[in-house]
């Protein structure tokens, strides 16, 4: 398609431009891959380390072994594909199922209905220490250290260890142990983080209860499962889709550019822009929402273009009080903005959002916390509930200085305040949703154009601009040749 007629839609063009890509429905592109025959087990070595400690009740530690047996059955269990071995733990760990003691799924699903708690401490650390030197060791049936064939453990814990993870944790993953860590009810998250492998949003999960484990089983499904990407449409790329094995990478159409993160494409010079997040840290959020709005925060940086002369990235949490997690330009790259994001502490108070909007302008969009001149500001101000104090003069006044306004809210948030903070139009500016779980899809509609004017209005400015630059230095030089011809003449006639 002609450029021209690309911008006779601008719909079309803004959707292409915009920050968030679209994604579908993750279970069912797996059910259609296997359906479909695109998706297979990679040849994996799975060890779960399941905590059964006094704090797992019986009944709790029945409903583990159903998620373990669920799991187990979408897997493609054989010697030469996915082996699985049962590591089970309290004060003392048990090696309840080795790598050689079953080959076929029905034998390792008998073999879990068996497992008993042990119903003692939580030496996790020293779990993971006997993970890696026996299940994990030839003599107990894994397969010898290879590329082709993944090694990875799945740990399931209720409760705070009590033995140090980090360093055994960092070395298994150093000995190349794809680590994933379940926390339910009462876990300590940060004992998580520190067990997970990187991406920890990929490796991180959390139920309030056991009788939620099972929810879980189609993400490991997925986990294990190598499949032509393009082909069952599990990618977010903007324009096209190149299969790669067991991954994909993605491309542009014509006249556009691959940006930074990967995935999108733009037809026009990024303009550069400080993007700051005002994330409501107060009680009624609780531990394990906070997590999902960190996950949210990270979802829409992998579409900005973090880096020196585009997009810089501040992050403030509020509650009773206002405290900057970072300022603007700390970070000139999405990793590093990412891992800080991942990094803040709850704070778990009151709401007072109008004191976190004046401190957005005294504070986060000055020149003192890396703000730049004659830069475009946006403000993403996420919240979970009633503001305890006044919002109106503090969201109207941001607004009067031409801060983009974003009002996000979740739960038990006021829309009404939420269309107080946010920019005109609001229908574009403001959303809204009950479900902490459903805010990956307001970050997939929220779009945060990095033009100031219509995509396709500037990528025209822009050709424009070098088409009449082209032209005036191609008419500068036929000036020059008339004037010399004009000499040689004048003399000719002299």
């Amino acid at each position: 398609m002609a450029p021209g007629l690309r911008c006779l839609l601008p719909l079309a063009c803004a959707a292409m431009m915009c920050i968030m890509g679209v994604r579908g429905t993750l279970e069912l592109q797996t059910a259609a891959a296997m359906a479909a025959g695109l998706c297979k087990t990679r040849p994996t070595d799975v060890v779960f380390i399941v905590d059964s400690s006094r704090s797992v009740r019986p009944s709790e530690f029945e409903q583990v072994k159903v998620f373990l047996v669920k799991v187990i059955e979408g897997l493609d269990v054989g010697v030469d594909s996915t082996r699985v071995a049962v590591v089970n733990y309290a004060s003392r760990v048990k090696n309840e199922i080795s790598f050689k003691s079953h080959r076929s799924k029905a034998g390792l699903i008998k073999a879990v209905g068996k497992l008993e708690p042990l119903s003692t401490g939580t030496m996790t650390g020293l779990a993971i220490q006997f993970a890696m030197n026996v299940a994990f060791s030839e003599t107990e049936g894994a397969r010898v250290k290879s590329p082709a064939v993944g090694k990875v453990a799945v740990i399931v814990t209720d409760g705070r260890p009590q033995d140090n993870v980090r360093d055994v944790a960092a070395r298994a993953r150093e000995a190349g142990i794809e680590i994933f860590a379940i926390g339910v009810g009462r876990v300590d998250m940060n004992t998580l983080r520190l067990m997970a492998s990187e991406p920890l949003e990929e490796h991180t999960d959390y139920v309030e209860s056991y009788s939620l484990i099972e929810k879980l089983t189609q993400k490991f499904q997925e986990a294990f499962c190598v499949s032509d990407l393009c082909a069952t449409g599990d990618h977010d790329c903007e324009h096209v889709c190149v299969s790669t094995p067991g991954s994909f990478k993605c491309a542009c159409n014509d006249d556009y550019t691959l940006q930074e993160d990967g995935r999108s494409c733009s037809a026009c010079s990024n303009a550069p822009t400080d993007v700051v997040f005002l994330i409501d840290g107060s009680k009624s959020v609780r531990p394990e929402n906070f997590e999902l709005v960190k996950k949210w925060i990270n979802q829409i940086v992998d579409k900005l273009d973090v880096s020196e002369n585009r997009a810089h990235v501040g992050l403030v949490q509020y509650s009773s009080t206002v405290r900057s997690e970072f300022p603007l330009g700390r970070y000139n790259n999405k990793k590093d903005v990412k891992d800080a994001v991942r990094k803040m502490i709850y704070m778990e108070r009151g709401t007072m959002t109008g004191q976190a909007l004046r401190y957005l302008q005294d504070s986060s969009f000055t020149p003192g916390q890396g703000a730049r001149p004659g830069v475009a500001k946006v403000a993403i101000i996420f919240t979970d509930g009633r503001s305890q104090d006044y919002i109106g003069d503090a969201a109207k006044k941001a607004k009067e200085k031409g801060y983009k306004m974003y009002a996000i809210g979740v739960g038990s948030a006021v829309e009404d305040e939420l269309k107080e903070i946010a920019s005109e139009p609001v229908t574009d500016h403001y959303f809204y949703t009950a479900d902490f779980k459903a805010m990956s899809q307001i970050a997939k509609k929220l779009q945060i154009n990095v033009c100031e004017d219509d995509p396709c209005e500037c990528d025209s400015l822009v050709k424009f601009r070098k088409k009449v630059e082209e032209a005036l230095k191609a008419l500068s030089k036929k000036l020059e040749g008339v004037t010399k011809r004009i000499a040689v003449l004048e003399n000719k006639i002299v």
